[in-house]
């Protein structure tokens, strides 16, 4: 009787296999091994201006920063991917496009089309602050600002997966039954989607937490007032590499929660729509 091998894997995939694994979790262990692990109680909870960052205040404007701008998307993003996923338009697809872009555009690009269109000399900004002597850039909403505008496409894309495979079925009969069309949407369609909600939320707060380019550009990095984890990484790099090893290991954790929250979804190979 002939060994089953069906199960074994081809002896030419396991060293570049290995071999990707080493290259991808040697950043990662390096991280750890160096972080200053004694000293992080000081670096988290002082105020280091010689280096020009507060790390303690960078972290609780991303984490602020980050849960405001997901609420935002939340807001926003939900009746976006309703349209999307269940309404049929001419310029559907263009839609679709641009409500996307932010994921595959550099974020560096993204923060300087904010600040073109929310600027102070921006296409909107300028009407705004003329109007109202509101300026946008390069303050604390500037960075939820940003984020948002990287983050929302996340869950856009999640939910719109969601809506356009959810059971209809269930609709149509509550909708026979008398019901209209807000108390369907409400007590039917938000019950099926709200796991992918949830796992929409989740990647776009991390996201969120983690952007860095477009915030840079269009919030700045002033230490106390628009300097986060991310971009706080790069100044504290520049003086004292240990302060930047601190700041990273919050996002990392946040990382590592996130793919556990999401291991049902992506990791078991379900979709996550």
């Amino acid at each position: 009787m002939r060994r089953r091998t069906a199960g074994r894997p081809p002896w030419l995939l396991v060293p570049p296999a290995l071999l990707a694994v080493l290259f991808l979790a040697l950043p990662t262990v390096a991280l750890l091994v160096r972080a200053p692990w004694s000293q992080l109680g000081h670096i988290y909870s002082h105020a280091d201006t010689a280096d020009g960052i507060d790390v303690a205040a960078a972290i609780r404007l991303s984490v602020v920063a980050s849960l405001v701008a997901t609420a935002v998307a939340v807001v926003l993003g939900v009746p976006l991917a309703w349209l999307l996923a269940r309404l049929s338009f001419p310029g559907r697809g263009l839609v679709r496009a641009l409500v996307t872009m932010p994921l595959v555009m550099p974020p560096v690009v993204g923060g300087l089309a904010l600040l073109l269109a929310f600027g102070r000399r921006g296409v909107v900004g300028r009407w705004l602050f003329d109007w109202t002597g509101t300026s946008l850039s390069f303050t604390p909403t500037a960075v939820v600002i940003a984020q948002t505008f990287v983050a929302m496409p996340f869950l856009v894309v999640t939910l719109e997966g969601a809506f356009r495979s959810s059971n209809r079925g269930l609709e149509e009969a509550a909708a026979t039954l008398g019901a209209g069309r807000t108390r369907v949407f409400t007590h039917v369609t938000f019950p099926l989607v709200l796991p992918s909600l949830l796992a929409g939320m989740v990647l776009c707060w991390a996201r969120a937490l983690g952007e860095f380019g477009a915030t840079m550009l269009f919030a700045g990095n002033v230490m106390g007032r628009t300097q986060t984890a991310p971009t706080g990484v790069l100044t504290a790099f520049q003086s004292s590499p240990g302060e930047a090893v601190a700041l990273s290991l919050p996002m990392m954790l946040i990382a590592v929660v996130v793919l556990l929250l999401l291991r049902d979804k992506w990791l078991q190979g379900a979709p996550v729509s």
